[in-house]
């Protein structure tokens, strides 16, 4: 075992046994969530990550221009990328439950984890799918919308009051919802597997699938929390996501440490 990682050939023949969890469990997984992020404060950084960066996308957005049909699709897009970009938590929890130090710099200990290039491949598996729902949402603005409007008012009126509009929120949204479901079974207990355990990528997924198919219920739950939460989260200019991605992606660790055994 090196740096608390487990690497022993008996833990990489291990079949994983997917536990059955409750409403009960996702509260308990938010609490010690909330618990690992009191402890271990990152909203500093989130802050000066994340929000120069969404701040710049919705700025252009809301300027007009061929970025505005793409702002509620990247917003709705963290979703999708969040649980590898949490990865770095994932390792604060998990130092903090072995009863390890830790501190904000230790998110970066990933770079040295023995999986770290099965996580950068996950990493790009979900990008990819990022990628893909952007070029959806364009093209679906495009054959329902038709020319970008040239304010996010005008935006608001056609989506709200138009039949066009009608069409785009409803196909926009059932397409991002069978995303949002794929990404959700593939990564909710993959990338926290793959940092704790030394398994395959092909392993890890396939557990977070088992998982998800055992907790049909529990697991759709979770991602109503998800995306209520980043919603939320985004409603005060963007500010908000600094406290609630750190809370969810400590969360998602606990999530995985419940339903994984």
């Amino acid at each position: 075992m090196a740096n608390g990682w487990t690497t022993d050939a008996s833990a990489i023949r291990a079949e994983p046994t997917i536990r059955r969890i409750g409403i009960a469990d996702l509260r308990e997984a938010l609490r010690e969530g909330l618990d690992d992020f009191l402890a271990t404060p990152t909203q500093l950084a989130f802050l000066c990550v994340l929000y120069p960066v969404v701040g710049l996308v919705a700025a252009r957005a809301m300027a007009g221009g061929e970025m505005l049909p793409l702002l509620f699709p990247l917003v709705a897009g963290l979703s999708l990328v969040g649980p590898v970009a949490a990865v770095g938590l994932y390792e604060i929890s998990r130092r903090r439950e072995a009863g390890q130090p830790a501190s904000w710099l230790n998110a970066f200990d990933v770079l040295r984890s023995p999986s770290f290039f099965s996580i950068a491949a996950m990493g790009v598996l979900v990008m990819a799918i990022f990628v893909a729902w952007l070029f959806a949402a364009r093209m679906i603005f495009e054959a329902t919308v038709g020319p970008v409007p040239g304010s996010i008012g005008e935006l608001a009126r056609i989506a709200f009051n138009t039949p066009e509009g009608h069409r785009l929120i409803l196909i926009g949204n059932a397409v991002g919802f069978v995303l949002a479901v794929a990404v959700l079974m593939l990564t909710v207990v993959s990338v926290p597997m793959l940092l704790d355990r030394n398994v395959s990528v092909g392993t890890a997924i396939q557990t977070s699938v088992r998982a998800c198919l055992a907790n049909p219920v529990t697991m759709a739950v979770w991602g109503l929390l998800v995306v209520a939460l980043l919603l939320l989260g985004s409603l005060p200019a963007f500010i908000g996501l600094a406290v609630v991605m750190p809370l969810l992606g400590h969360a998602t660790w606990h999530l995985y440490r419940r339903v994984v055994a």
